[in-house]
């Protein structure tokens, strides 16, 4: 079961990434995709690496193994940095409804990769189940339009579905490395491999600097991506792999779209439909399948009927007056 720590994270990670999609949405008017996900990251990297320099010592900041080095490259290059690259250049492609749908594929993908390339974490008929819910629940929020699923620009979609991919595959390869640097480290060490990949993308592109707008609202959008949605959500995100693992952790994709649909009613006075609303409920229908699984209903029900009765024989008392044979 979930205890306070875990739920805390979970929560974190999806509120801050939930509002990625707001700020993403503001500073494409300002940055082209490539670029802004360089300087995201570029800004998000000084940030952490004044952090851990500040707080950590030299051992702690060092990869000793293998595995810490095999951590390091599947945050930096998978998770981080490949899968927001895709995320910000396929979104040009498709609609936001349709770009939600697909990276909220990524919670059914890391099963998948899981069981091929870990031992424990195993997707049972019940989790299956809870996942599909969701995944139904993440539809009705968005409320996609059916032609731009079925129809429109495949090579968005491709691209979209390749981002959500990278972020499975390489949430699973960290829970693999058995890295012993922290998350927060591990974060530190990945961020510059996210903003070099994605500075090396935007020059194959051919973005360049001089086609920014610099003004606040791109500032401020550049702060958020880069801070909230890079920095905290990110160290919130790989605590969550490290201390649930890879499968539980990415069902945070789930409830980023509830998130970023709830904030641009907030924000933006966008309309939360009737439809939306029964997506809600589906998702959280979906989670309470997969959290029934870490409870044994039965037993608790066979311990607190028991617990009854021997209250009954034990704890009852004869009425006043009589006196047993």
């Amino acid at each position: 079961m979930m205890d306070r720590r875990t739920a805390a994270l979970f929560a974190l990670s999806s509120v801050f990434f939930g509002g990625t999609f707001v700020a993403a949405k503001a500073g494409l008017e300002y940055f082209p995709p490539l670029l802004f996900v360089a300087l995201r990251f570029d800004v998000a990297a000084v940030v952490l690496l004044g952090y851990v320099l500040a707080s950590r010592s030299r051992e702690e900041l060092l990869p000793t193994t293998r595995g810490d080095v095999y951590g390091i490259f599947a945050t930096g290059v998978l998770v981080i940095g490949l899968a927001n690259a895709l995320l910000f250049v396929g979104q040009q492609y498709a609609t936001s409804a349709v770009g939600a749908i697909v990276f909220s594929l990524t919670p059914i993908l890391t099963p998948v990769f899981a069981a091929v390339l870990l031992s424990t974490e195993r997707l049972s008929p019940r989790g299956g189940a809870g996942m599909i819910l969701g995944l139904v629940g993440v539809a009705l929020v968005v409320s996609p339009d059916p032609a731009a699923l079925l129809g429109g620009d495949a090579v968005g979609r491709a691209i979209l579905f390749g981002g959500a991919a990278s972020a499975a595959l390489g949430s699973v390869l960290i829970r693999r490395s058995r890295a012993s640097l922290s998350s927060t480290v591990r974060i530190a060490w990945g961020l510059p491999l996210a903003a070099g990949l994605s500075h090396v993308l935007a020059l194959g592109a051919g973005e360049s600097v001089s086609s920014i707008v610099w003004t606040p609202g791109a500032l401020l959008a550049l702060a958020y991506v880069s801070i909230v949605a890079g920095v905290l959500a990110y160290a919130a995100y790989f605590s969550l792999i490290d201390s649930s693992g890879a499968v539980q952790a990415n069902l945070v994709f789930y409830v980023v779209p509830v998130v970023s649909t709830i904030g641009g009613a907030a924000l933006l006075g966008e309309a939360v439909s009737p439809t939306a609303l029964v997506g809600f409920l589906t998702i959280f229908v979906g989670f309470a399948v997969l959290g029934s699984e870490s409870i044994d209903v039965r037993g608790k029900l066979e311990t607190l009927i028991g617990a009854r009765g021997t209250d009954v024989l034990e704890g009852e008392e004869e009425p006043r007056g009589y006196r047993a044979d």
